[in-house]
């Protein structure tokens, strides 16, 4: 009997992560562990914010008692901000923080960012959009120039991919069994570059015209 295996889903989602103040000074080890946890860095900068833009940023926090303590610790030197892309990167990412206080997180979840980074409920190392339409927004404030596209999925990621995708790897993949190349992956990606069928074509056309 035939076994019927479901159709392969994709479902990417983009969220936000800041690596605030505090703890910019460990940047490379906390990328290292955002990579290991199988998230994609698909747009990074280092920035410095005014209290004005935290305010901003913080908007939904606005008239707490906390919300002075927060723009000024967020203003009070450079930050990293990363957009982060995964299945399910926004519940991926907030899971990898831990609880927002992290003094209960080190008592909670002790293996957490929060846990490891944070010192307490105020600084607590890293930042993490709440949901899909928060992690638009932020990303927007943080990336100005971004044109956050949807990502396909379901049924319209296997159209994409069979439209796109397959038959020039398709081909690509039948050139590489023909040629043999001693570095199989440099030759792939060298005649990837140069069959894309998407790639920008330049004419420079001489006429009469520019003589005359």
């Amino acid at each position: 009997m035939q076994v019927l295996m479901p159709q392969p889903q994709i479902f990417v989602e983009r969220t936000l992560a800041l690596i605030k103040p505090d703890v910019v000074d460990k940047e490379e080890e906390i990328e290292d562990l955002i990579l290991r946890s199988g998230f994609l860095i698909v747009q990074k900068r280092k920035l410095q914010l005014s209290p004005e833009q935290c305010s901003n940023f913080y908007a939904d926090q606005y008239g707490k008692v906390f919300f002075p303590n927060l723009t000024a610790y967020m203003s009070s030197g450079p930050l990293v901000a990363m957009v982060l892309a995964r299945h399910c990167a926004v519940s991926y990412w907030k899971e990898l923080l831990g609880p927002s206080n992290s003094v209960r997180a080190r008592r909670t979840h002790p293996h957490s960012l929060r846990a490891i980074y944070g010192t307490d409920d105020l600084r607590n190392a890293l930042h993490g959009s709440l949901n899909i339409s928060s992690a638009e927004r932020e990303i927007q404030f943080m990336f100005p120039e971004v044109i956050l596209e949807p990502i396909p999925a379901g049924q319209r990621a296997r159209d994409y991919l069979n439209l796109y995708v397959k038959p020039t790897l398709l081909a690509g993949l039948t050139a590489l069994c023909k040629e043999k190349p001693a570095d199989p992956m440099t030759w792939l990606a060298d005649w990837l570059i140069e069959h894309n069928p998407n790639k920008p074509k330049l004419q420079h056309q001489t006429t009469e015209e520019e003589y005359q």
